[in-house]
């Protein structure tokens, strides 16, 4: 039985649509390779290009691009979905299809020309420093960009790199009458780029999210995008594919999670069906505390799945007129589906006893894999705090 697939006795879930049926039918398909390749993955620290090469094929990375530009275009559920269905394969793999998938939706705001030239006539890989950092210069037509940037999931399969700058001019910040810095996200192709082997951790060993900086190059202006505008929806035309801004399609880091508690919900089952634990005359299934504690563990992971699909209902319905109500509910159902996914997690890992100890185990890899997922901005617990300061009658932050 594949690990994708749902395990046996697992409870009840909604009808799918086809759509997303037929989607999430492209990653079981892959799963035989994908377990071929994991632990290869892991040891050299970016995913073997012969799986990208089959998930490039599947079209999943384009999946949340506008057939317009080349891509699936398909729904938010069912983009969920997928990315769920690959966390309970291979985080690491998740982690960097929901990364293209967030910044794919920059294709949306850019020129439809831009679009096509980084989503249809290239193949690879759109991914990068979305953390503003180093320096975008005005210049006639454009700008001149310099800088290093963290993180780059996927950098090994990207064909263009995105890198997000504070805007200057004469060598100074340009800010704002209220004193915000004005950002801007700029593409440029990945061999203008240079790339650090900075990627050493404890979880999502195989993103290959490694370091990259820019020495300085010249960007058109048609190429980048002002992050001010990403906070709304993107410009009504025929080739848009969603209607939702960019900072209200959060999901995809949320997802991952789910996936890999998923992931973690069917490994101890089978894990808990072959074990006796030493010194029981009985298997650990038939523990009564072990049932009780699964059952609970369980819960969490089906409130997360239920929290999240609350969420992408909402966004689907209300991209284009929720405001700052959807924009405040996304952000804190995503820290919630986070916290119920470690939680789930973290609980598995220990009613397994010792046998989680090992790299042999997937539970120690869901382990480390969700506990590193969850440090990334779009699922942090501040947004608790934000959230409720918005609640409360203050304004919405993204982060203070």
């Amino acid at each position: 039985m594949s690990i994708a697939t749902e395990p046996q006795h697992a409870l009840l879930r909604a009808p799918e649509t086809a759509e997303t049926t037929e989607w999430v039918a492209r990653v079981d398909a892959l799963a035989p390779l994908v377990e071929e390749h994991r632990k290869a993955g892991e040891e050299q620290r970016f995913t073997p290009p012969v799986v990208m090469d089959a998930l490039r094929a599947a079209g999943l990375h384009r999946m949340w691009v506008s057939r317009e530009f080349g891509g699936g275009q398909v729904s938010v559920a069912t983009g969920s979905a997928v990315i769920q269905a690959l966390g309970r394969l291979d985080g690491s793999l998740a982690w960097q299809i929901a990364v293209q998938g967030a910044i794919s939706r920059i294709s949306d705001y850019l020129p439809e020309p831009t679009s096509r030239k980084l989503f249809q006539e290239s193949s690879g890989l759109v991914i990068g420093g979305v953390n503003p950092a180093g320096a975008a210069e005005i210049v006639d037509g454009g700008f001149r960009l310099s800088g290093r940037w963290s993180n780059a999931s996927g950098y090994a399969h990207a064909d263009w790199i995105i890198c997000t700058a504070f805007v200057t001019e004469g060598g100074e910040r340009v800010v704002s009458a209220a004193g915000v810095p004005e950002i801007r996200m700029l593409f440029i192709p990945k061999s203008e780029t240079q790339v650090y082997d900075t990627w050493y951790t404890i979880g999502l060993k195989g993103t290959g999210s490694n370091d990259f900086s820019v020495p300085e190059t010249f960007v058109p202006r048609e190429f980048t995008v002002s992050n001010t505008d990403l906070f709304a929806s993107p410009p009504a035309r025929p080739s848009r594919a969603h209607a939702a801004a960019y900072y209200d399609f959060g999901v995809g880091a949320p997802a991952v999670a789910l996936g890999i508690a998923q992931d973690a919900l069917a490994s101890f089952k089978e894990l808990a069906a072959a074990k006796t634990p030493t010194g029981s005359a009985t298997g650990l299934a038939a523990s009564h505390t072990t049932q009780e504690k699964l059952a609970r563990l369980e819960m969490q992971v089906r409130i997360a799945e239920l929290l999240l699909a609350d969420a992408v209902h909402e966004v689907s319905e209300h991209g284009e007129n929720g405001g700052e109500s959807l924009s405040a509910l996304v952000r804190v159902t995503a820290a919630s589906v986070a916290e119920h996914a470690v939680a789930a997690v973290n609980g598995l890992y220990q009613l397994a006893g010792s046998s989680s100890l090992f790299a042999k185990s997937r539970l120690e890899r869901c382990f480390r894999d969700v506990n590193s997922s969850t440090k990334h901005i779009t699922v942090s617990s501040s947004h608790f705090e934000t959230v409720g300061q918005y609640l409360l009658g203050g304004p919405l932050v993204y982060r203070r």
